[in-house]
This record gives structure tokens, C-alpha cells and sequence, in this order.
């Protein structure tokens, strides 16, 4: 068998349970045919691969791509399957078009970049993709979000608004090469709010750009509900051709993005559509606990504020997220995260202001929180903490503690939340950024909030004990505990911890000295600790990025789950081998 068989085996072997008799017999069927290729050659990518097996294997159990759609979703548990029956008919249109594959009539940019899965899905009753890659969505084999490995134009990781800037490049090539070609980009309503689409926009309009055809999804939701519907009028001050169709009708919008890309001049195309909830939640018979992200609302409405206002809350179409509806007022933003700071910039000093929003998408707006820790006081920084399907950089929270005036923290309890709200009342004129887990799990039995700044003993050291110690920080803590090593172990809330003295003096006692970290390796918690306080420290953390696919998986592939961390630090103490080894998968 060779590699690539192997590794879509194993994904889809492990979730055989959620597939029905005949989808598990066809992907037997499928992996024996995808073992048996001659891949060799390592320039055959996983779509020819699998192309090959769809042609070899030609039964197809489904021939709607909507019903494709919800399979691929149910076996994956998680996803976002509205917005890919959203935007199905458009993609259905695309591929009618000729928009995907060889000769295309257009470059076709997908903006909207977790409409991937429709593609897929497309491919599928089109019988240019088999099954089983569809079994591993999110989970370490198909992406979620499009990547030019299977079949798109363009990559994108989490940045929304990028594919309209990825558009208008390609566009403004085009147009100095002397070429008329169009350039069509699939884009949502939501994604217009982000900074970057108003000044492609904008740019495409003050250079005249002409071969850029922008086809929205215009279903009214990002996350959550928008606050107003697409802006028709604003489209029609830059675009001079604005159509508007029925976004269902697979075949309205052929005909429509036809006549456009056949006609000269920019132009904007809006599909009316309808989207149900944003993310797919497998039904389950008792409800399950609220992660730790989702208890924030609660715990910020009974933070006293400096001013005894209530605080001044602004999101980036998260509320739902953090827990804020009914728990605390706030303003939703759209997915206009940079606005979300900028709202806080000439706020009365003693109120407090709190952003709430993803880690990741501060990667887009770092200049605007400098400005912040420049000049606001009592600012509070959600930097939700979500690896699902996205991926993501490893190194966001690293980033974020190198601004100026600024400090990150990753509770993982009730108590730790208020007393990092406590340290910003007594220190306003730091920024406190805090990374809010969106997993669930629990928290630690010890007291870990008199010490937010230093450390504090989950599991105890013996006196006489100098052999080997743990440090973790955030959430690597719960893991750890998880593990039951039984050695003594040390949790950090902040990322750049400021070690008192005593504690220093017990840490230099311990011949080996361990850190874990579900953050970037280099540069981050255990970076500091070596290079701050130079203590031999070994390090254990995500050394790379974040790999596209669910939590679970992701701890597995980064050696970050407990039995993995058991095995790790049991190596560590017998002093065995390549320690980092011993976790990896």
C-alpha cells in the first residue's frame, strides 16, 4: 500500500462507524484501487490520485450533491454546512459553466473559502472524485477551506476577505498583459465587511479595472445575523453593471454569470440565498456542556468595572460564541474585526472595553491593536481560542505578546478569568488578552487564580524530589492532567510568566525541567522560560502550524493528546531516547 492510501485508510477507518453498509463496502473498495497505483512519481497529486480511483471506480452512491453535502458533514461532525448548501447552486453554475477544470471561459477565485466542500461534493456526483476522500473531511485528509491541492485556483487559511484580494491581483495581471479575460470571484455578504474586500473594491473602481466580475452570496448571515442586509446601493457606486438574481435557481445564475463574464466591464453579480445556522452540530440525546469560550458572557457580567458602567463589549460576529447574548450588552461588528478595536480608541479611560473575537484573525489587524495598547486604558482582549477546521497559525498568541503594553493570558478556570480582570483594573494601562478556549474540559481541582502572573502546583512537589518537573501552560494543563504522570506539575495562566523568587529557587532544584504547550514552540511559553530565566527547560509544544483538521485529531498529530504526553514524559524521566519522538504519532 502506499503512503497516500495508507493515510486516507487510517482517516477513514477511524470514523467507519458513521458510514452506512454501502458506503463502507464502496470505500473498500476505492482504498484497494488507491493502494494499487503506482505513485512514485511524487508529482501526482491527491486529487489525480483520486481522480484516477473515481474513474476505476464509477459506482456513485448519490447523485445530488446537497445529499452529498449533509453525508460529508454527518461522518465529519463538524463543518459548515449551511453555508455550502448556501452557496450550491452557484458552485453547481461554475462547474455547468466550465468554470472548473482545464479550459475555463474565466479564472474562477473562491473567496468564500469554506464553500469548499460544495466543489467537492460537485466532483462527486460528476464522478471526478470517489468517496472516500469525502469521509475525511476535517479530519486530517480533504481540507475544509480551498487549497490549490484540490482543484482551486487559490489557497486560503483563515483570513476572510482574502479571496477578493487574491481576485483583484489576478485581475490587474491580466489587464497588464493586454488580456480581456475575466476574473470571477465567489464571495458572501459577511466576508464584505472585512477591511481589505472595501479596498479591492475600491482600487478595482480607481483603476478602472474592467475584467472583475463579483458574484456575492448575499443570505443576510456571517456567523450570526447581520446587522443590516448587502448594500445593493454600494456595489452599483463601484460596479457599473449590478444584477440580482435568485441565488437557488442554479440555472438563473448560469445564465446570468454567463452574460457577464460575456460582457464587457466590472460588474457585480448578488444571488439571494437563504443559510440556516453557520456551524453543523451533530444531534446528540443529552446536551452537552457549554465550552469553556461559551461561559464568558456569564463570567463578564460579573466583573466589576472601573467606572461601575457596565462594560463596553464590541465583537466581530462572535457573540454567540463567547455567550453574550442575554448575559452582557455588545455591539456585533460584522466580521469587521479591525473596526471591533477601533471602536475602543476614544473611549472614556475608566471604562472598560472588551473585543471579542478569534486569535487568528488579529494576524489581519496587529497594526490596529498596537494603536490600542498605545493609547486605550482598561482594555480587554477575547482572543477566542478555536482550532477546528481552519487550522491556523501556531504562533498567534506568541505575536500578540510581543505588543507593546501587553500581556496574554490562558485561564482555564472561573477564577483565573476574574483575577486576570482583577489585574487589569490595577493595571489599566496594559492590554490583557485572553486566550478563551473553545474546547470543552475540566478544569483543574486546584486553586489556580492567587497566582496569574507566577505559578501554581497542580500536583505538589515532595520535598526530596529533584528529579523531574512539568510546567504548562493554559490549556496544556488540563492534557497533562489528563496524562496522570504522577510527576510534579506547575500551571502557568500567562504566557510570559513572571516568576517570583521562591518559586524560581524550587524549579533550579529539578534536574529536568519540562514544558507543555498547545501554542508555537519557538518563541513561546517555554521559550520564555529558558531564555528569561534561563532554565534548562525542554520543550514540548506544536513546532510547526497548526494542522487543517479537527481538535481531536490535531492533538494527536502535534503529540498533544494525554496518552501521548504520558509516553513523553515517561521518556523524559527514564531519559530514553528522542523524547519528542516518544509523542509523536
Amino acid at each position: 500500500m502506499n503512503g497516500l492510501a495508507a493515510r486516507y485508510a487510517e482517516v477513514s477507518a477511524a470514523h467507519l462507524d458513521r458510514l452506512t453498509p454501502a458506503e463502507a463496502t464502496l470505500v473498500e473498495k476505492e482504498t484497494a484501487e488507491l493502494a494499487a497505483l503506482d505513485l512514485q512519481d511524487t508529482a501526482v497529486s491527491p486529487l489525480e490520485a483520486m481522480r484516477t480511483v473515481a474513474a476505476a471506480v464509477p459506482e456513485r452512491l448519490y447523485e445530488d450533491s446537497g445529499e452529498v453535502l449533509r453525508r460529508m458533514h454527518e461522518i465529519a461532525g463538524s463543518g459548515t454546512l449551511q453555508s455550502c448548501l448556501s452557496s450550491l447552486p452557484t458552485v453547481r453554475a461554475c462547474f455547468d459553466i466550465g468554470l472548473v477544470g482545464g479550459d475555463t471561459p474565466a479564472d474562477l477565485i473562491v473567496g468564500r473559502g469554506h464553500i469548499a466542500p460544495s466543489f467537492y461534493a460537485e466532483y462527486y456526483v460528476r464522478g471526478q472524485l470517489p468517496f472516500l476522500p469525502l469521509t475525511t473531511l476535517h479530519r486530517g485528509g480533504l481540507t475544509g477551506v480551498v487549497h490549490r491541492d484540490w482543484g482551486f485556483a487559490n489557497t486560503m487559511r483563515y483570513s476572510l476577505g482574502v479571496g477578493l484580494a487574491q481576485a483583484v491581483s489576478r485581475a490587474r495581471d491580466l489587464d497588464r498583459r493586454g488580456s480581456d479575460r475575466k476574473v470571477v470571484c465567489l464571495a458572501g455578504d459577511g466576508e464584505l465587511h472585512e477591511g481589505v474586500t472595501f479596498e479591492c473594491v475600491r482600487w478595482a473602481h480607481d483603476t478602472g479595472l474592467d475584467n472583475l466580475v463579483l458574484v456575492v452570496d448575499a443570505n443576510d448571515r456571517g456567523i450570526e445575523p447581520l446587522g443590516a442586509p448587502l448594500n445593493r446601493d454600494y456595489l452599483r457606486s463601484y460596479f457599473p453593471t449590478v444584477v440580482e438574481v435568485d441565488g437557488q435557481d442554479a440555472e438563473a445564475v448560469r445564465e446570468a454569470l454567463t452574460g457577464l463574464i460575456a460582457r464587457p466591464g466590472r460588474a457585480a453579480l448578488v444571488c439571494r440565498t437563504v443559510k440556516g445556522n453557520h456551524s453543523f452540530k451533530v444531534p446528540v440525546a443529552t446536551p452537552r456542556a457549554p465550552s469553556f469560550a461559551a461561559t464568558t458572557g456569564r463570567m463578564l457580567a460579573s466583573v466589576t468595572t472601573p467606572a461601575g458602567r457596565p462594560p463596553a463589549v464590541f465583537t466581530a460576529d462572535m457573540a454567540g460564541r463567547f455567550g453574550l447574548p442575554g448575559q452582557v450588552a455588545y455591539d456585533n461588528t460584522g466580521l469587521a474585526e479591525t473596526l471591533s478595536i477601533g471602536l475602543t480608541l476614544a473611549l472614556p479611560d475608566d471604562d472598560l472595553k472588551v473585543v471579542a473575537t478569534d486569535a487568528m484573525y488579529y494576524m489581519d489587524s496587529l497594526s490596529m491593536l498596537t494603536e490600542a495598547a498605545t493609547g486605550v486604558r482598561n482594555l480587554m482582549v477575547l482572543a477566542g481560542r478555536n482550532w477546528a477546521a481552519w487550522g491556523g497559525a501556531a504562533n498567534a498568541f506568541n505575536l500578540l505578546s510581543l505588543l507593546i503594553d501587553t500581556r496574554v493570558y490562558e485561564p482555564v478556570t472561573e477564577a483565573e478569568f476574574h483575577a486576570v480582570a482583577r489585574r487589569l483594573a490595577a493595571e489599566p494601562e496594559t492590554v490583557h488578552v485572553l486566550s478563551m478556549v473553545d474546547a470543552r474540559f475540566e478544569p483543574p481541582a486546584a486553586d489556580c487564580s492567587a497566582a496569574v502572573d507566577d505559578g501554581a502546583w497542580i500536583t505538589p512537589p515532595d520535598e526530596n524530589d529533584t528529579d523531574t518537573l512539568v510546567i504548562s501552560f493554559g490549556y496544556a494543563t488540563t492534557l497533562v492532567e489528563q496524562a496522570a504522570t504522577g510527576l510534579p506539575h506547575l500551571h502557568c495562566a500567562a504566557l510570559n510568566p513572571l516568576l517570583t523568587r521562591p518559586l524560581l529557587d524550587r524549579i533550579r532544584r529539578y534536574r529536568r525541567v519540562v514544558s507543555v504547550e498547545y501554542n508555537g514552540a519557538h518563541g513561546g511559553f517555554g521559550a520564555w522560560l529558558r531564555h528569561r530565566y534561563l532554565l534548562p527547560v525542554i520543550v514540548h509544544g506544536v513546532e510547526n502550524d497548526i494542522d487543517n483538521c479537527v481538535h481531536e485529531e490535531q492533538l494527536r498529530r502535534h503529540g498533544m493528546a494525554p496518552g501521548q504526553l504520558a509516553t513523553l514524559l515517561s521518556a523524559v524521566r527514564t531519559e530514553a531516547g528522542d523524547v519528542h519522538a516518544a509523542a509523536r504519532p
